[in-house]
């Protein structure tokens, strides 16, 4: 895994739940992965009926803030996963 340096403070992780979570309330959310790369699975009804681009759309947006800038905390995103429950 390779490191990405960054100002952010606290668990990654847990800020990539808390913003999936926040844009999108019931769903279940495993996040895993360091050093700015994460894989993240989400698991919610409101992907039914859903593309995969635009279930994976929902929570990109949701965790775009993490992204943004050269410091950002989520340097990449190497596996997203979306399920319909």
């Amino acid at each position: 895994m390779s490191h990405h340096e960054t100002d952010f403070t606290g668990s990654v992780s847990d800020a990539i739940r808390d913003a999936i979570v926040a844009a999108i309330p019931d769903a279940i959310v495993t996040v895993g992965g360091s050093g700015g790369h994460y894989t993240i699975e989400v698991v919610s009804p409101v992907f039914e009926g859903k593309s995969m681009l635009q279930s994976q759309r929902l929570v990109l947006t949701a965790i775009a803030p993490l992204m943004k800038g050269d410091r950002a905390p989520v340097h990449a995103v190497d596996s997203l996963r979306t399920f319909a429950s």
